[in-house]
């Protein structure tokens, strides 16, 4: 949401790793988490004109976007029972990331530092 959201002291640096990536033809994967976070934020600030255009952004970029299945939010449970300080939606993309055997994540949210065997690009 830094990429197309409003200023923000993440915005450029956000855009900068996208960019990055993109250009050394990095395989960049999502989960479906993600496009329901964008949905909850913009319905809940009553920016719905820039749904759409998150989504575009999203979608030209990534490869691959993954589905989340109950044996995924049930080892998401698994995660946040063991790492209390790790928020709901964290546990989420950890638990899809560790199925798919994803071993970087390009993400400001320090939680994932928590969790071992997992590279936080920032």
């Amino acid at each position: 949401m830094y990429l197309i959201g409003k200023e923000h002291p993440l915005k450029s640096r956000a855009i900068r790793l996208c960019h990055e990536l993109v250009l050394q033809e990095e395989r960049l994967v999502t989960d479906v988490e993600v496009f329901q976070e964008i949905l909850h934020r913009y319905a809940a600030i009553h920016r719905r004109d820039a749904i759409q255009p998150c989504f575009d952004a999203l979608l030209g970029i990534v490869d691959q976007v993954l589905p989340i299945e109950l044996s995924d939010i049930q080892k998401a449970k698994e995660l946040l029972l063991g790492y209390r300080k790790l928020s709901a939606r964290d546990a989420i993309h950890a638990a899809i990331m560790q199925k798919h055997e994803i071993a970087q994540v390009l993400t400001f949210d320090a939680g994932f530092d928590l969790l071992p065997g997992l590279n936080r690009i920032h």
